[in-house]
């Protein structure tokens, strides 16, 4: 992983356009290939960022460019997307490379933990003719939750969360990604399960492709008793 804090500028063009004008930020460039720029501010989520797949090449600035200030100038490139990320660095006042090793991926909570194990015991919730192929699918990027099959054959991958945000679709971005470059099963269709799923998290699920599903915990574990509902 690479850690650059510098003076820049950012221009993301793509499905839409964004510019982040000339402040002190944290560029995070991860082995995966993402490229994520930070703010001393926003909590965790970066202002920015490119997931994989997609290149970082780095080159001399133009005149006019140099007469501003900018002394390098990153050109991050999408390989299945328009999408482009320009960044104009002008003074750097740190940079830094370091093996993190191989991650043992997010060891969950009990409950999602046994969110897990429920689903692929009832793996039918997914839908009629879904069956279960295996827990903890690997990938180079950490364990996928759940990998199984429709009822035609298809591959689907499930991420499972107690509470669904918007990086819990990130993730399982990243796991399609990669699951889709292997010929034995691609296409792989992605399927974000969660106990609640906030209302950001459905539309980029719905924008990615990626459906969402509902889990009733207590359902699940026979502890729901709906014999004691009113309604």
């Amino acid at each position: 992983m690479r850690l650059v804090v510098a003076d820049c500028s950012a221009l993301y063009t793509g499905r839409l356009t964004a510019m982040l004008p000339p402040a002190t930020r944290l560029l995070v460039v991860k082995a995966d290939g993402s490229v994520l720029i930070h703010s001393d501010g926003g909590s965790y989520k970066p202002l920015n960022w490119m997931s994989p797949p997609c290149t970082l090449t780095v080159r001399e600035p133009s005149e006019e460019a140099a007469e501003r200030g900018v002394t390098e100038v990153w050109t991050v490139q999408h390989a299945k997307s328009d999408d482009r990320l320009e960044v104009e660095l002008f003074t750097v006042h740190h940079d830094s490379a370091h093996d993190l090793g191989i991650d043992p991926g997010l060891v969950k909570d009990g409950v999602e933990a046994h969110l897990q194990e429920l689903l692929a015991e009832q793996i039918v919730l997914l839908g009629d003719g879904h069956t279960l192929v295996r827990r903890e699918y690997p990938t180079a990027i950490g364990p996928v939750d759940i990998l199984a099959r429709d009822g035609s054959g298809s591959t689907v991958a499930v991420e499972i969360k107690r509470r669904g945000d918007i990086d819990g679709v990130e993730q399982l971005t990243r796991y399609l990604d990669l699951l889709n470059r292997d010929p034995l099963l691609a296409p792989v269709r992605g399927v974000y399960a969660a106990q609640e799923i906030k209302p950001q998290a459905r539309v980029l699920a719905k924008d990615r492709g990626i459906a969402t599903l509902l889990l009733d915990y207590d359902a699940m574990r026979g502890a729901d008793d709906p014999t004691s509902r009113l309604f």
